[in-house]
């Protein structure tokens, strides 16, 4: 069960069922019930967890999600593809350029459509859902160069890490400087027992939850708090181990991120209440859904492709072997599947149950199913495509012999 829910294409497969189970539920005669389920509030005023069962998905949940992108983060960052500058180079800068572009088009399209007071979710469409991307590229990219792959985690990654530094530094209101450093000698704490001989589960539970609560106390983002603990995980083998222990946590980790913490949160996030009100037609209406829409299909392809254009053209830098430039028109497309962290981003920038909030949440849904659709597309003619011997034009032939779906290929999935 723990293989089968690991799977990038069982997490997209959960994350889609629960926004549709979400959107249904928000739309029937019921919708008063699931309204009042999501605002039900539960736990102490204690360090303001009072909160509603949707801020507890959002904040709480989500915790766990950014934790194992932390581990994540970590191992790329000190024995993965993020190691080499050089090999990273290219998917790097196509991750700036690719968060970049769709938040110049969102900001130009909500001020040219009379919508300034929209300009606070600019960050919405700059993020890239890691599950839904590599899940489509797992069932249509099948026989493409295993390099595409590596290219699209290495974006994602990165569009992660500044994502979180976007939650960290753009929607943070106030802080308390007592409850930070009390968390951030949580992270410590929970850094000293996870590297040590024999780290116990008894302990860095209980230091996770009270790092997080007191990371959310001091009015940072409380994810930002699974990231930093996530990134506290040895990347290297310790004390004779056979394997590093980022695996290990990252294996025991994200069963539950994806088929526990990830579905629950698209529950609560995705259901836009379409009925009532003025309708679908006043919500998709909204400034905010072209913008978000045009940013996440439009603003992706041309940040990452003119990125990596201008990069192999004016620097060193050049693809990794076995890639050429068609090849991250599928990748850019699937990139512009926003989902999970556009969904948060929404929350922060106009608050739950706003009117900015359905409209966003509603664009975010609509430009992911059309982005994974394109992505899907593209795939299947990139793979019908006959490849050159050098597909990444550095002058050299490329030693091509791993390709996804391959039997060697699965258990890298």
């Amino acid at each position: 069960m723990r293989r089968f829910v690991s799977r990038e294409t069982t997490g997209g497969a959960l994350l889609i069922g629960a926004a549709v189970v979400a959107l249904l539920f928000a739309n029937s005669p019921w919708r008063d019930a699931y309204t009042t389920l999501t605002e039900t509030v539960v736990g102490p005023a204690a360090l303001h967890l009072d909160l509603s069962l949707a801020a507890w998905a959002a904040d709480g949940l989500l915790a766990v999600f950014f934790f194992v992108v932390g581990v994540e983060l970590k191992h790329e960052f000190v024995a993965g593809s993020l190691r080499s500058p050089k090999e990273a180079g290219v998917p790097i800068l196509a991750a700036v350029g690719g968060m970049a572009v769709p938040a110049i088009l969102y900001s130009v399209i909500v001020v040219g459509l009379g919508d300034p007071g929209a300009l606070h979710g600019w960050a919405i469409p700059t993020a890239t859902d890691i599950a839904f991307a590599v899940g489509v590229l797992a069932v249509f990219g099948k026989g493409l160069p295993v390099a595409i792959r590596t290219f699209l985690l290495t974006l994602a990654v990165v569009d992660d890490l500044l994502a979180i530094t976007v939650i960290a530094v753009f929607y943070t209101e106030s802080i308390n400087l007592l409850f930070l450093a009390l968390a951030l000698l949580g992270v410590v704490l929970f850094g000293w027992q996870v590297r040590s001989r024999t780290p116990r589960w008894w302990l860095l539970v209980p230091l996770f939850l009270v790092t997080w609560a007191l990371m959310h106390a001091s009015g940072v983002h409380a994810t930002v708090a699974g990231v930093l603990m996530g990134f506290t995980v040895a990347a290297r083998p310790m004390y004779d181990e056979p394997e590093p222990r980022t695996h290990r946590y990252e294996s025991a980790v994200k069963p539950w991120s994806q088929g526990l913490a990830l579905p629950v949160f698209a529950f609560f996030a995705a259901g836009v209440n379409l009925v009532d009100g003025g309708g679908v037609a006043e919500i998709l209406g909204q400034p905010v859904v072209l913008a978000i829409t045009v940013g996440l299909v439009v603003g992706k392809v041309l940040g990452v492709l003119g990125m990596t254009a201008l990069v192999t053209r004016v620097t060193p830098l050049r693809l990794a072997q076995g890639i050429g430039v068609r090849d991250l028109l599928p990748v850019a497309f699937l990139a512009g599947i926003g989902f999970t962290v556009a969904l948060l981003v929404a929350e922060l920038s106009f608050g739950h149950g706003s009117e900015h909030t359905d409209g966003a949440k509603a664009a975010i849904l609509l430009a992911s199913v059309v982005a994974a659709v394109l992505g899907a597309l593209t795939l299947r003619w990139d793979a019908r495509q006959a490849r050159s011997a050098d597909m990444n034009l550095d002058g050299q032939d490329d030693a091509v012999t791993d390709f996804i779906g391959d039997e060697k290929d699965r258990p890298a999935r």
